[in-house]
């Protein structure tokens, strides 16, 4: 498990890499129900997965560097391994599925990674990835099952208690499970009494499953795949990442197609914030479940690597 002390040293390390985002109050905001949003799609990358990232292959050896690195993603934590990886002078190269939004490959090549492309299975390009790392020496920097990633998520748990100590509920999105993981642990293990609340889409919501069960569900490519929010169709949770969620996370909700739109449209037409759908589905969990009451709620937007077509129709549709 991830400590308190890991989360504070991925936080040195990260000092002059990862913005410091801030805590945004949501203009529309009702004085009984306040929202504050931590957009991490300001990150150089457009995404928190910057944190992880540069955490894992920061504390990696200078002859596992010299190797090179390779990760597996749809898109963010991509950007974030070819980003920490040229920052660091590593190579990279990242396994990527066919069908990711093309703004994600095109960003991930410019930041200087190769990329492999395979189907849209999440245990496909896993797959991928091993075997490359096996033949030509790589070490692979998982997208969320790793302690490290967690630990680097979690620093983002330790700016929201610094700006907001009294929260009373965070709303995080639940893909693979990192994030939530580290911004759970951040938080409870600083002894914040803040109810946490993951939340993914409806379609892809075996992280609920999971955490219903009491052990891990794994859905098909088929199914996550429905979903908009291309950061969230992981199969399932990591083994790592729901030890942590069993310990720290309150509850996991989900959230429909139409209300993850909406939400995409509210954020940039009234906090003039740019979301992609997986980084939206926290808002819409705000505006459209019936959550605890919470005089101070913190919806972190996960990133805004959105497809500039769909941002277009998006909000087009008002």
């Amino acid at each position: 498990m991830v400590t308190l002390d890991d989360i504070t040293l991925a936080a040195t390390r990260l000092r002059g890499i990862a913005a410091r985002t801030p805590l945004i109050p949501y203009p529309r905001q009702r004085p009984s129900r306040e929202l504050y949003l931590k957009p991490e799609s300001l990150q150089p990358i457009g995404s928190f997965k910057l944190r992880g990232a540069f955490n894992k292959i920061a504390s990696l050896s200078d002859a596992e560097r010299r190797n090179g690195v390779i990760s597996y993603s749809s898109g963010n934590h991509a950007q974030g391994v070819a980003y920490a990886a040229r920052a660091l002078g590593v190579s990279s190269v990242i396994v990527m599925p066919g069908n990711a939004p093309q703004i994600k490959i095109d960003s991930t090549r410019a930041l200087g990674a190769e990329i492999v492309f395979v189907g849209p299975a999440s245990s496909e390009r896993k797959a991928k990835a091993e075997d490359l790392a096996r033949e030509h020496g790589y070490v692979i920097i998982p997208p969320y099952n790793d302690e490290k990633i967690i630990a680097g998520a979690g620093t983002a748990g330790l700016e929201i208690l610094a700006d907001l100590p009294d929260a009373e509920t965070v709303l995080v999105p639940v893909g693979g499970g990192g994030l939530i993981s580290g911004v759970a642990a951040a938080l409870k293990l600083s002894g914040s009494t803040a109810r946490i609340i993951g939340v993914e889409p409806e379609l892809a919501s075996d992280a609920q499953a999971s955490f219903r069960s009491g052990h891990i569900v794994e859905f098909s490519a088929d199914q996550t795949s429905r979903t908009l929010a291309d950061g969230l169709r992981t199969q399932s949770v990591g083994e790592i990442n729901f030890a942590h969620i069993r310990r720290f996370v309150d509850d996991i909700v989900t959230v429909t197609e139409s209300e993850i739109l909406d939400a995409v449209r509210g954020l940039a037409l009234d906090a003039k914030l740019v979301a992609e759908p997986s980084g939206a589905v926290t808002f819409a969990a705000f505006l459209f479940r019936d959550l605890p009451a919470a005089q101070k709620t913190v919806a972190l937007i996960s990133g805004g690597n959105i497809d500039p077509a769909l941002l277009a129709r998006v909000l087009s549709q008002t």
